[in-house]
């Protein structure tokens, strides 16, 4: 006669029990911290590193092709060899997991950005040196405005990424909720995977729309633009209507 199952779902290894939630609380408040952390980091730190690489791409158009060749190499490292190889100059450290994201986020930085600058319409540039904007304020006041939108949509992108990629620290230590997976995997802890990989996506999720958010405040034309041509449609839709009650009569 075999004996029933026990009544804790720790002790049946469930994947979801929220008994694991009540008696882990603080070791993943902890994890969650250091994920959201290394991920904040990383990404500010490559997008100051990926922003004059993009400007210097804009001005000597001869350095487009090495930049962006070197930036796709270093995004096709495999994780664990970029950690091997940065290990000799960050040791077992957090700054190491920061460096390498930051030079896998250069890829899709860069080449965003760079595109945000190239389809600022020449029109606006023409416009800017009329009203005598000199070359810095009409890059800071024109071009980077209207670049925005095709860099935010790589900061999405590098940014969730990122998230992902943070996990990869288990092997140093220093992997945010990434360390629970690897721990509940060797273990075969269900709850303690399942729980911290829901994390993981609830923290990109809740990135990717505050940055989404973000892109709509500075980007106040965008909106005005679409509630325009929102207008036309319906005013060009009334129109047309008029015209067809018109001919039945």
């Amino acid at each position: 006669m075999t004996a029933p199952p026990p009544d804790d779902c720790l002790a049946r290894n469930d994947w979801i029990c929220g008994d694991y939630l009540s008696t882990r609380r603080q070791i993943l408040l902890d994890a969650t911290g250091q994920h959201i952390q290394l991920t904040v980091i990383s990404v500010a730190l490559g997008l100051v590193i990926a922003v004059p690489l993009a400007l210097l791409a804009r001005r000597r158009r001869w350095t487009v092709g090495p930049v962006l060749g070197i930036t796709t190499v270093i995004y096709t490292i495999p994780s664990l060899a970029m950690f091997s190889l940065l290990l000799p100059v960050y040791g077992l450290s957090a700054t190491l997991v920061v460096v390498g994201l930051a030079l896998y986020s250069l890829t899709l930085l860069v080449r965003n950005i760079l595109a945000g600058l190239d389809g600022v319409p020449a029109e606006a540039k023409e416009a800017a040196r009329g009203m005598g904007y000199g070359p810095m304020r009409q890059l800071l006041t024109v071009e980077l405005p209207l670049a925005v939108p095709a860099a935010m949509a790589g900061l999405r992108i590098a940014t969730v990424s990122a998230v992902a990629l943070t996990t990869v620290g288990a092997i140093v230590g220093y992997g945010g909720l990434g360390n629970l997976i690897y721990a509940g995997m060797n273990s075969f802890f269900k709850a303690q995977v399942l729980t911290a990989s829901v994390l993981c996506v609830i923290i990109a999720v809740v990135f990717d729309l505050l940055l989404l958010g973000a892109e709509r405040l500075l980007t106040p034309w965008r909106r005005a633009g679409r509630k325009a041509r929102t207008r036309n449609r319906a005013t060009a839709g009334v129109k047309r209507l008029v015209t067809a009650s018109g001919r039945r009569t």
